[in-house]
């Protein structure tokens, strides 16, 4: 099924998620210009999706010419963003587990598996979270989102190594993050303008990322 669909028609109807994950670095989910987290159902917290996206889950999930088995994934992701938007994570990942045992198109797995990363990253489990953005890439290579959101933890880690000294390592974990948001500027070159910012002020921009 192509949620891709689903992910151009969510980021239409208010979806720009605004938990703010770190601070003192650009984060994953800042206000306005930063991933978006695809969770429907009722809105607990005005930085959910409302629940007007079950609807659309629900409409979509009549319409689309697709087998029984994939249909089962979707039912099982749509459950999961619900239960991630009312914040019962470990019920969320279960499901989205369970969506993984079945769902076989590539880019799907790579929605489900980046929402997965969201989970992990706003439990304080970065590497895990690195893990699961990784896994999403591989599978989607067109995710700006999740390339942003590898490249906002390298940045992190990288101010912790600074923090403690060692600024070798800092500058190593900052010069990936570049990389990482250079990737996911050139797919959305209208988004992420704290990261460019960044990247022009450290010298870290190349001529030809805007464009």
């Amino acid at each position: 099924m192509d949620w891709e669909m689903r992910e151009k028609s969510i980021q239409n109807s208010k979806l720009k998620n605004s938990c703010l994950l770190f601070p003192n670095a650009p984060c994953p989910m800042p206000h306005a210009q930063y991933p978006e987290t695809t969770m429907p159902r009722t809105q607990k917290n005005d930085n959910f999706v409302d629940k007007s996206f079950t609807v659309m889950a629900d409409i979509i999930l009549k319409i689309l010419p697709t087998n029984k088995k994939a249909k089962e994934a979707f039912v099982y992701y749509r459950d999961g963003m619900s239960a991630q938007a009312e914040g019962e994570y470990a019920e969320a990942l279960e499901y989205y587990e369970e969506a993984l045992t079945l769902e076989e198109d590539t880019n799907d797995r790579g929605y489900i598996l980046y929402n997965m990363g969201l989970i992990y990253a706003s439990n304080g489990d970065h590497n895990k979270a690195l893990e699961l953005y990784h896994q999403a890439v591989e599978l989607n290579p067109r995710m700006p989102q999740a390339l942003n959101n590898i490249a906002v933890i390298y940045h992190y880690q990288g101010e912790k190594e600074k923090e403690a000294g060692d600024n070798e390592a800092g500058e190593a974990l900052f010069d990936q993050a570049a990389d990482y948001w250079i990737r996911a500027i050139r797919m959305a070159p209208n988004n992420y303008i704290e990261a460019q910012n960044w990247l022009k002020t450290t010298g870290r921009s190349q001529i030809d990322v805007f464009f």
